[in-house]
């Protein structure tokens, strides 16, 4: 095991409020609609589409993955770029006069970790390009409203910071019990009403709000059949995550804010997209919490998953407490990808710890397997080159302080399935475990390296 270390800082509230503010839009005329909607939080943009020009649209092309799959009308990255200038100029007429209508959504569908399959839509390229545009603008202005816990598809707020504002969260705090919230199908149910009204709040321009309410009823299309849009906003559309974060901001995290001022006792949270930890140092007031969200999520259109939804007894006291209890160890939840449980450092003091989520690692090295049947007879150089990706796309989410267990054994399971791949295709002289040493040698496989350091951990 690598571990990549750099000088340990001490991350406070000082530091975190920085992080937090500190995002500006670039662009100097982003950055003045960021000025004023920071200035004036009550303030209504009445006159944002000359914003969403041919320059944006350009911004918006190159953001577009040249490898992405394409919508239902077959245009590539590829095939547009061809006459690039042409074809955006003629979508910025159709935008402005008003002409522009995107087409239905192409449904498809991903594995999920748990064996079950989320639905995927993959919108036309230039619905992709308009939305990417919108979406720069509009986050111009709403990063000023998003509170300080939302960490999902925002500027600068990837994934490990989420995880390292828990961790801390958890310590900094006298955090007893965790309320672990699952929406239920949050993406497929979300009420276009409701979230045109909150979109309002800050939009008054009837023709970004037109954009957005044709991008909703677009629809989608499934094995040839169309279905019209009367909930939700399909997962893999540039605009769904910010319309995602407005409407949790003004149903989720206003809420939460106004409940924590009139605590009695601490509470803390965060949420990534439609995923949410809350923490807090009294029992009583988790399972009000709990009830009080049912029924404010009921009030607009969505449920909690009743059985991933769940209070259990996490802090610095957890351990003490379950023992006494008759409970052994304290509970675990998943968040993000990892496991998080109560443990301690060396000196004894109270840490929160992470590790892979056990099913994700199974069901990823289980596809790997599947792949690599398919992967059989290319030249071994090529294997090794697609491995190698593959366990540096693991290390880089993955390679964070105290998972180095799972690591190694995420590692070890991928030499065996080269093996027994390498193995299965030889017909003369069999492979053994020396000869497969050999191999690695000569094609070695990149080993667990730690490439996240959170800024609080010690040793």
């Amino acid at each position: 095991m690598t571990e990549k270390r750099g000088r340990l800082k001490e991350i406070t509230q000082e530091t975190v409020e920085s992080q937090i503010q500190g995002w500006q839009p670039s662009l100097p005329h982003l950055a003045r609609v960021n000025e004023a909607a920071r200035k004036h939080r009550g303030l209504k943009f009445t006159n944002l589409l000359h914003h969403i020009d041919l320059a944006a649209l350009e911004r918006a092309f190159r953001r577009q993955r040249s490898s992405a799959s394409a919508g239902i009308d077959g245009v590539t990255v590829k095939a547009y770029r061809q006459d690039l200038e042409s074809n955006l100029q003629a979508l910025h007429e159709r935008i402005h006069s008003g002409n522009y209508w995107p087409r239905p959504v192409r449904r498809t569908y991903i594995p999920k970790s748990d064996g079950g399959k989320r639905p995927l839509g993959i919108p036309a390229l230039e619905d992709k390009i308009v939305q990417s545009a919108v979406a720069e603008l509009l986050s111009a202005i709403y990063e000023v409203d998003f509170v300080d816990f939302s960490w999902g598809f925002r500027p600068k707020r990837g994934a490990h910071s989420a995880l390292e504002q828990l961790s801390w969260g958890i310590k900094a705090s006298k955090t007893n019990w965790i309320l672990d919230v699952d929406v239920s199908k949050y993406y497929d149910t979300v009420d276009h009403g409701w979230l045109m009204r909150m979109v309002a709040h800050r939009v008054a321009d009837r023709r970004i709000l037109q954009l957005i309410e044709r991008w909703l009823k677009a629809g989608v299309m499934e094995s040839g059949k169309w279905q019209v849009g009367e909930v939700g906003t399909p997962q893999g559309s540039g605009i769904s995550p910010l319309l995602s974060n407005i409407f949790l901001h003004y149903i989720f995290d206003l809420w939460f804010k106004q409940r924590q001022r009139r605590a009695g006792s601490q509470m803390m949270a965060i949420r990534y997209a439609d995923d949410a930890v809350m923490g807090f140092q009294n029992e009583g007031e988790a399972r009000r919490t709990l009830a009080d969200l049912k029924e404010r999520f009921g009030r607009f259109g969505l449920s909690l998953n009743e059985d991933k939804t769940r209070l259990i007894r996490f802090g610095r006291f957890a351990a003490t407490d379950s023992w006494k209890d008759g409970l052994g160890r304290p509970q675990t939840f998943n968040f993000l990808g990892f496991t998080h449980y109560c443990g301690t450092l060396r000196n004894g003091t109270f840490t929160v710890k992470s590790k892979t989520i056990t099913k994700r690692l199974i069901g990823k090295l289980q596809a790997l397997r599947v792949e690599m049947k398919r992967r059989l007879h290319i030249p071994v150089r090529e294997q090794q080159i697609w491995l190698s990706q593959v366990l540096r796309g693991h290390y880089g989410y993955f390679g964070v302080v105290g998972n180095h267990r799972s690591m190694e054994a995420f590692f070890t399971e991928v030499k065996s399935i080269w093996f027994k791949a390498l193995r299965r295709r030889r017909q003369k002289a069999k492979m053994t475990w020396d000869r497969f040493l050999n191999v690695l040698t000569l094609f070695p496989l990149p080993k667990p390296v730690i490439r996240q350091q959170w800024s609080h951990a010690t040793r």
